[in-house]
């Protein structure tokens, strides 16, 4: 059984957050943060605004391609690291927000790479009818709020990140097209590289880590991009060969945007020419387990993708995390 993608949606909050703000909040200069990031802008959320909310924008976006589909699910997926609560699962909620019951509904946790994560187990669970409900359709979302995470004055992660969701309609299409491979890989010995320490049963979330700021998101730019740069290109090179297929054989190469000049740093190390590598982190920053599908969503309005387009979608988050899928457009 083939799956591809079959709807795509986007949805990014109102607020723009410019370079001058995030300046101000760090105690930077504005051209340090377009230098270092090739960031412009990002979008964070409005007061009230929870991660199932952007989720659901996109989700009614995605299955609008598919007018029923909706009906017709057997599967929600929400890769995301800031979840509307604990407990239940943003999954849960978007289920019951889209007006829908009875079937399996969850969230996965891969940082950055969430939606790859996701992706690959929708497809496994589809694949296998593994869903219990045999509906023809897998809903997978990409949603974050890591505004709520920032420590303004950390100008290291606050120049980087903004809010976000994308989400992917999932169902079959003919042998040979729709997902063809995908690779995934976790070295939890890098998992101090990107981390909130506080908010689980290791470090709760008391006054004492408050004021030590150990509920805010923390990342070691460095080690992170000396191991994006040894990862990414291994991972599709590996999710590439298990397909049958080459780089060269590659249309659009989809990558997660952590920042403009690390997405370019890669293509770089790839040898992939740039126009072959859309770009949304220049207005949206890295939206995290949103990027991927988000840039997805935006480079199909852009230029809209042929039928039999080869696509990689490929990042990496923390954990550390990193994972390739292989995609023949339908």
């Amino acid at each position: 059984m083939a799956l591809g993608l079959l709807g795509l949606g986007g949805h990014v909050p109102p607020v723009v957050v410019a370079n001058a703000q995030v300046a101000e909040w760090a105690g930077v200069d504005e051209n340090w943060i377009v230098e270092r990031t090739g960031i412009l802008e990002r979008r964070y959320r409005e007061p009230g605004t929870a991660t199932s909310d952007l989720a659901l924008n996109a989700a009614r976006e995605a299955l609008a391609v598919r007018p029923g589909a909706a009906d017709r699910l057997g599967l929600i997926i929400v890769g995301t690291s800031t979840p509307d609560q604990p407990q239940p699962s943003t999954g849960a909620i978007l289920q019951d927000k889209l007006g829908l019951s009875g079937f399996p509904a969850f969230d996965v946790n891969a940082v950055c790479s969430g939606f790859l994560y996701a992706l690959a187990v929708a497809d496994s669970m589809m694949s296998a009818r593994l869903s219990g409900q045999g509906g023809e359709y897998a809903l997978v979302v990409g949603a974050d709020v890591y505004s709520s995470l920032m420590d303004p004055a950390d100008r290291r992660t606050v120049s980087l990140f903004g809010d976000g969701a994308g989400a992917v309609l999932l169902g079959s299409v003919p042998e040979g097209y729709g997902v063809l491979d995908w690779r995934l890989v976790t070295h939890g010995e890098y998992r101090d590289l990107v981390e909130v320490t506080a908010g689980g049963t290791r470090r709760p979330l008391d006054a004492q880590a408050r004021e030590a700021g150990e509920h805010l998101f923390r990342m070691k730019g460095r080690p992170v991009r000396e191991y994006a740069m040894r990862t990414l290109p291994k991972v599709i090179g590996e999710a590439l060969d298990s397909a049958g297929l080459r780089l060269e054989d590659v249309d659009r190469l989809i990558l997660h945007q952590a920042n403009t000049r690390m997405v370019e740093e890669c293509y770089r190390e790839l040898g992939v020419d740039p126009s072959r590598v859309p770009l949304t982190a220049p207005r949206f920053g890295n939206t995290a387990a949103a990027s991927i599908p988000l840039t997805l969503r935006t480079e199909h309005e852009r230029r809209p993708f042929r039928r039999g387009e080869l696509l990689v979608l490929a990042g990496v988050g923390g954990g550390m995390t990193a994972g390739a899928v292989v995609v023949r457009w339908y």
